[in-house]
């Protein structure tokens, strides 16, 4: 029977590891003291300290194997209150869309790429806030989306669709993104939305997804700030978050001075004419009147040579499975294009 992890000290010592989580505490300790995390100083008089408390957690790999036991010692923070323990709040926040990115370069060079650790990697940098990591799946991302927004009031249908979602990632665990070597390099980019999917608010979902050398890099399903009139106008919109995002991940690219083959402009591919029409010349119709003026930045781009949309076809428009649900068959060929694909089927 699996062990859970102990929430205080008392249940360490009771537990049939506690000599691995003294191990593990001892360890933390070490790494405090060795990097200078604190200095014992007497307490300033009318100052409040802050308290501290264990966490600890069993790191497990892929098949629930135990690879080490670990222990934290954190800081309760909570017991601060805004303007009078602290003024200022910051944490940095990271997604993988840079990694992913690294990652498909490694794949298209043929470059040996060499993975290591750091034990209390916090410890070591310059950087005193938590860091959080984002990591998530282009073909969960629009039902985990769905289900998100019936946080505050779940019934009984968002359950049967959470446990489906979990059905689904038991199914698919194996599944891991792929990227090889193509004899182009360049960004591609896939912008969809739906049209007033939301029962409630009647907004649509937008929903992105870059490529680079085969596998997806980046990729968002959300529902959009605004309610539309018109298809047109919601993939419109689509296509204004899909070229911000694009322009960032060039940016990048061009910031790592490892290559010069990325092509311009960045290619969009948008299902809806109407709204390609529409970024590619400087006509306005009576379904573009009312556009949001922030919008209009995507014919800017269009004109400057920054970005291309192109149109194609629904049936090979990448990113369906991020606003809507697709049939099976469908589905899984979307994912595959994206570069989501079992183990099973590198192997062959």
């Amino acid at each position: 029977m699996m062990e859970d992890d102990p929430i205080n000290f008392q249940q360490v010592m009771k537990s049939s590891n506690s000599h691995k989580w003294i191990e593990a505490m001892n360890e933390e300790y070490k790494s405090m003291q060795d990097n200078k995390v604190w200095e014992l100083v007497p307490l300033p008089v009318s100052t409040k300290p802050i308290g501290c408390k264990w966490i600890f957690k069993t790191k497990r790999d892929s098949n629930g194997n135990v690879e080490r036991y670990k222990a934290r010692l954190v800081a309760k923070g909570f017991t601060q209150k805004e303007g009078i323990d602290f003024n200022e709040t910051f944490s940095p926040v990271s997604t993988k869309d840079s990694f992913r990115i690294i990652m498909a370069l490694v794949a298209h060079y043929d470059i040996e790429l060499h993975q290591m650790d750091v034990k209390t990697a916090f410890l070591n940098g310059d950087i005193d806030e938590t860091i959080y990591m984002v990591c998530t799946r282009p073909d969960i991302a629009y039902i985990v989306g769905m289900l998100g927004r019936y946080l505050s009031n779940p019934g009984m249908d968002h359950w049967r669709a959470a446990k489906r979602v979990m059905r689904y990632l038991q199914r698919t665990k194996e599944y891991m993104f792929t990227y090889r070597r193509l004899d182009q390099l360049e960004f591609i980019g896939y912008s969809d939305s739906d049209f007033a999917g939301c029962q409630d608010s009647r907004r649509s979902t937008s929903g992105y997804i870059y490529l680079l050398a085969g596998g997806a890099i980046s990729w968002r399903s959300a529902k959009q700030t605004l309610v539309t009139s018109s298809t047109m106008e919601a993939e419109f919109v689509a296509c204004y978050e899909a070229s911000n995002q694009g322009i960032w991940l060039r940016n990048f690219v061009t910031g790592l001075r490892v290559l010069d083959g990325i092509e311009r402009p960045l290619k969009i591919f948008c299902d809806n004419k109407s709204a390609v029409l529409y970024s590619n010349n400087n006509r306005s119709s009576t379904k573009s009147k009312y556009i949001d003026i922030k919008f209009l930045v995507v014919k800017e781009k269009v004109q400057s040579g920054q970005i291309s949309i192109k149109h194609i076809g629904t049936n090979s428009m990448i990113a369906d499975p991020l606003t809507k649900g697709l049939p099976p068959k469908v589905f899984h060929e979307h994912t595959a294009h994206m570069g989501v694909v079992s183990f099973e089927d590198i192997q062959i």
